[in-house]
């Protein structure tokens, strides 16, 4: 099959990357000439395990290559395969200019029963105003489906070779079978239903695993006022097969690029559609609250943060990626800086710096240099190497707060420091 990917980013790159190594011909598209001629060379502006060696590895097959021209990469293509950004508003809505735009400057290269596969993400319904963009610009016979992803950073390359399910939006018998056949060899079960179906799917993913992190935060808050740990209550309810062990993260909240975004879409929608008691909602609201709350506990351990000195250990939203979008730090350094205290930070992929330019705030390349003489240690990302490494005892008063309740209490008390997690 011929294959086209408009968006090069994130989504676009890996798919394009998977899809040729399946044997199909692959273009990836993008109006950035700059982005085209790094990915000609195998280089992609984040860090994503994998990914550059098998972009290489298909472009020296033949199989994949980069162009910024809509009609080379359109016109004899049987997918056309949409995956650009779709940023959210003030309102939190969804910015669809982007999705449009793409399907305005495809259509006029459409073959004849070329299917279209929006792959971004959309809300439910939103094929009303795509249908019309496309059919204005061609005159061709075109199939409009949703083929939603779920692709975690860090582990994107084998979440798209071995996913939990292929999800097709579409009635249309003959796009079904060969978006089937396109998907066999990932031999996972395929959920054929509605495009609208497709999409909510999407949205409820990713909605309900952020609302798991967030009823897990709530329930830590509640188990900070007694003796209970919230990791032992983890450890109890998870041998309930209704509700196991897995993904309870209690934390700073969620970040990086979906959940937040989505979540916050989902909430506008509901509001949209005259929903204002959804659930999604006040899940969202909990988040946003989370990490300032959670400053004004952690500012009482040291009396205050003027004149503080706060090591921050990871700057990217979760460990094996360098994406800082809604990561804890981009929120936590801030309420620092503002409140007088001086930041060093480290991670070993993210870089991050103020919008504003502060002189109190400095990204250091040693984990060493970096908790030298601080008043505060926040691990905020559980990178291995923080997990792994061995910190120095300390004679005064040292705040560690281990925000993902990865460290040992007591081995991190006895080396002098004061230990808080969250939830016990």
């Amino acid at each position: 099959m011929n294959i086209t990917i408009i968006g090069t980013g994130f989504v676009g790159a890996v798919s394009a990357a998977v899809y040729s190594s399946l044997g199909h011909q692959v273009i990836g598209l993008d109006v950035d000439q700059m982005k085209i001629e790094s990915l000609k060379k195998g280089t992609v502006p984040f860090f994503e395990p994998n990914l550059e060696d098998l972009l290489i590895e298909q472009q020296q097959a033949g199989r994949l290559s980069f162009s910024a021209n809509y009609s080379e990469a359109i016109s004899n293509a049987d997918l056309v395969i949409v995956a650009v950004g779709t940023p959210s508003l003030p309102s939190g809505a969804v910015d669809l200019k982007y999705v449009k735009l793409s399907c305005a400057q495809l259509a006029p290269y459409l073959k004849e029963d070329a299917i279209v596969a929006i792959k971004s993400t959309v809300p439910p319904g939103v094929f009303s105003e795509l249908q019309p963009i496309i059919e204005k610009e061609t005159k061709v016979k075109f199939h409009l489906a949703a083929l939603p992803e779920f692709l975690k950073e860090g582990t994107a390359v084998d979440d798209t070779l071995h996913p939990d399910r292929v999800v097709i939006g579409s009635t249309e018998p003959s796009v079904i079978k060969k978006l089937s056949k396109l998907h066999q060899p990932f031999d996972a079960p395929l959920v054929i239903v509605t495009p609208e179906s497709a999409q909510m799917i999407k949205y409820t993913s990713n909605a309900y695993l952020a609302t798991r992190i967030t009823f897990i935060n709530q329930i830590a808050d509640l188990c900070k006022h007694t003796n209970a740990n919230i990791e032992d209550v983890i450890e109890g309810i998870g041998y309930d097969k209704r509700i196991g062990h897995h993904y309870w993260y209690p934390g700073l909240g969620y970040g990086g690029s979906c959940f937040p975004k989505d979540v916050d879409e989902l909430a506008a929608y509901a509001k949209k559609i005259g929903e204002k008691d959804n659930l999604v909602i006040t899940i969202s609201q909990l988040n946003h609250q989370r990490i300032p709350k959670l400053m004004r506990e952690f500012e009482t351990l040291v009396e205050n943060w003027k004149d503080k000195t706060v090591a921050i250990l990871g700057l990217a939203f979760k460990p094996h990626t360098n994406d800082t979008r809604e990561a804890p730090a981009g929120k936590v350094i801030p309420i620092l800086l503002e409140s007088g205290a001086t930041v060093k930070a480290y991670d070993p992929k993210a870089k991050w710096s103020p919008t504003d330019a502060n002189s109190n705030y400095q990204q250091l390349n040693l984990i060493a240099s970096t908790i030298q003489d601080a008043d505060m240690i926040m691990v905020l990302v559980e990178w291995p190497e923080f997990l792994e490494y061995e910190f120095p005892k300390v004679s005064k008063k040292t705040i560690f707060i281990d925000s993902r309740n990865r460290f040992n209490p007591e081995k991190i008390t006895r080396l002098g420091y004061t230990y808080q997690g969250i939830g016990h």
